[in-house]
């Protein structure tokens, strides 16, 4: 499978096992840190508090609050992930600037925006708050939190997902909670429990764990057996009652490939998403503001160069300098995607298409260069500004190619719940042509990682690495 295959997108909103400290930094620390470093900055400066100064407080606290992410204090990431965690901060403010930006202009009051300390504060703050959030976290441990006497706890059912809670709990020691081993419902060997961590140690069967929750004083069951052994999960649930642990019941996703998993209310119903979009509410908004933003600022700076390509195009070869081909886009609709014309034979991609092939002779000299360096691609920030793209997403197929493999691989349609991307996860992990069903299916199962996982990081990273692979890609062709 491509590179960094794992589970690192994970949400991190606030949570009833946060403790009250952590609950209130999560929560409000990135939009308190926002607004009491304007107003360092403007005692800083010797600006008194005027008017506007109000409305730009208001602003952030409210666009901090709503489009960045909860402030993830729990996870001790490694560097590279902390620089994307930079990243994906920088690039959210530089969207809710955008926005107060805009009001600031309609009210009339623009003239603000040229301020020396308002414009400090501006270009300051995300590596504040990036700062900040790492520091809080040391500052949590070193207050005493991670020495509290943790909560006890058990897990119920060998499964992966009771595994990887186990591991998790262990790892997070803001967490407060200590796992004391895992119930099975299978039988077990003498001496099994010796052989693993504390935290996935074996410590009895079913039938022993109201027994031990009592003695031991544990505070917390988690049950994580699948819903086919719902009579013995309702037995348990009898027993646990003689108690006054707390139980939660884990839902095992892992068993279901290429989901967007989340939990919704419909009228009091509660749902589980288990193949949905991941660009609901808030998300689909930030997700179009980045793509409005970079588009734009694509086809501005980029403008000579497509003059210059166009101009290419036409002199090497007879025929239109971009064309027009017919794809499946967001929930299977057709759409027209436009590239630089590379080729002397173009095809509308609906009824047929031929994969190109290292040294087609289909392809201009002019076209070779254009596809080795990915700047046929270019015409499609069009797309992404019209909202039939994104700037990263899977790569829209033809049609024909579609139809070819939605029966061939399992899930393929799935990849159609978010809009085609012009660079995408399975680019930039080394799968980027190949028009052979071990090839397509790599792409696929790269496309359906990223449909599982995004995030705004993810998104910062595919095109961090995108630049890079676009002058060195020897697959391109």
């Amino acid at each position: 499978m491509a590179n960094g295959m794992s589970n690192n997108a994970f949400t991190h909103d606030v949570s009833t096992h946060d403790s009250e400290y952590v609950f209130i930094v999560k929560s409000l620390f990135y939009p308190t840190i926002t607004v009491v470093f304007l107003l360092l900055c403007l005692w800083l400066g010797q600006r008194t508090l005027i008017g506007v100064d109000f409305l730009i407080v208001g602003m952030a606290f409210v666009g901090v609050a709503e489009f960045l992410e909860v402030s993830d204090v729990l996870r001790a990431e490694s560097w590279q992930r902390k620089l994307v965690c930079l990243v994906s901060i920088a690039t959210r403010w530089i969207g809710i600037g955008l926005g107060m930006a805009i009001v600031l202009y309609l009210s009339g009051l623009n003239a603000v925006l040229h301020d020396a300390v308002i414009t400090f504060w501006f270009a300051s703050t995300p590596f504040i708050l990036w700062c900040g959030a790492i520091g809080v976290r040391h500052l949590l441990l070193h207050m005493g939190l991670k020495h509290r006497q943790p909560r006890r706890a058990v897990v119920v059912g060998e499964t992966e997902a009771g595994f990887l809670l186990s591991t998790m709990l262990r790892n997070e020691p803001l967490l407060g909670i200590k796992s004391l081993g895992v119930f099975t419902d299978r039988s077990i060997h003498g001496d099994e429990a010796q052989l693993l961590p504390q935290a996935q140690r074996v410590l009895g069967q079913l039938d022993d764990v109201a027994q031990f929750v009592r003695e031991q004083n544990i505070q917390v069951v988690y049950i994580t057996l699948p819903m086919s052994r719902a009579p013995r999960v309702m037995q348990l649930l009898d027993a646990l009652n003689d108690t006054i642990a707390s139980v939660y019941f884990v839902p095992n996703f892992i068993p279901l490939p290429h989901l967007q998993a989340r939990f919704d209310v419909v009228h009091g119903i509660p749902l589980i998403a288990v193949c949905e979009t991941p660009f609901y509410g808030v998300r689909g908004l930030v997700k179009r503001c980045m793509d409005v933003i970079i588009a734009t600022s694509a086809v501005i700076i980029l403008s000579p160069l497509f003059v210059c390509i166009a101009i290419g195009v036409k002199l090497s070869s007879k025929g239109p300098a971009v064309y027009k081909q017919r794809r499946y886009g967001l929930d299977g609709r057709e759409i027209m995607i436009y590239k630089f014309r590379s080729m002397s034979v173009s095809e509308d991609g609906a009824s047929s298409y031929t994969q190109v092939t290292r040294g087609d002779n289909r392809v201009t000299r002019f076209g070779a260069l254009l596809r080795r360096t990915s700047c046929d691609e270019l015409p499609q920030f069009f797309n992404v500004l019209d909202g039939t793209m994104s700037v990263v997403g899977p790569r829209p197929h033809a049609i024909a190619v579609n139809e070819h493999y939605r029966s061939l691989i399992p899930s393929y349609m799935i990849r159609h719940k978010i809009k085609p991307g012009i660079t995408g996860w399975a680019q930039v992990n080394g799968f980027r042509g190949g028009d052979d069903l071990p090839s397509m299916t790599k792409r696929i199962e790269c496309d359906l990682f990223y449909l599982a996982n995004w995030s705004l990081a993810l998104d910062v990273r595919i095109l961090l690495q995108t630049f890079s692979l676009v002058w060195m890609d020897r697959r391109a062709y």
